[in-house]
């Protein structure tokens, strides 16, 4: 199990990711459409719905994001990345869960919801993306959660690559190595600074 709790994080993740998008649109389209259009309850259903979800959804993703940091082989830069995005992750759990709370208490479930609560709910929106830009740069800027490429050989890294479409589209099946800081140190010690 151990193995694959990185893997499970990006598999949750896009969840609520995806369903708080969704509802701060549907909000918005309620909000438009009130007392103009029938479609208005509707639309204050799914916006209902899918907040509750998408904050139920939160949970797991954030729990498996912490087993995540605890897990992954990093350097000090991408600690300091990591952090950034533990913080952004632990303040939008928080922020959904009470407007999730707050939804669910007082209002019912085919109410168009109040303005301010619809801005309350772009702005956790907001912070969804912000976590999940942050996430992303722990990807695809610092390597994290992937597995290297195989070993150079005589200077080039066994590999495909693509040209861009300045270059006639050739390509060949190396790509030249970089040396980046990236490769110097993935071993990371957590017992080195505090959480």
């Amino acid at each position: 199990m151990p193995e694959i709790i990185p893997d499970l994080h990006p598999l949750l993740v896009h969840f609520p990711i995806a369903l708080i998008s969704v509802s701060a649109f549907i909000h918005a389209a309620a909000i438009v459409m009130r007392g103009k259009h029938a479609c208005a309850v509707h639309c204050a259903i799914l916006a209902h719905t899918t907040l509750w979800l998408g904050a139920l959804a939160a949970l797991p993703a954030a729990f498996f994001g912490w087993l995540a940091f605890n897990s992954v082989n990093h350097d000090e830069a991408s600690h300091a990345a990591m952090l950034v995005h533990r913080n952004w992750a632990l303040a939008t759990v928080a922020a959904l869960a009470l407007l999730a709370g707050w939804d669910a208490w007082r209002s019912k479930v085919d109410t168009v919801p109040a303005r301010w609560f619809t801005g309350a709910v772009i702005v956790a929106w907001g912070m969804v993306a912000a976590t999940a830009w942050h996430g992303g740069e722990l990807v695809y800027r610092h390597g994290l959660g992937v597995m290297s490429l195989p070993a150079a050989e005589h200077g080039r890294i066994t590999g495909h690559g693509h040209a861009s479409f300045m270059d006639d589209g050739a390509h060949t099946d190396a790509m030249p190595r970089e040396d980046n800081a990236q490769e110097q140190s993935r071993n990371h010690s957590h017992d080195a600074h505090s959480h």
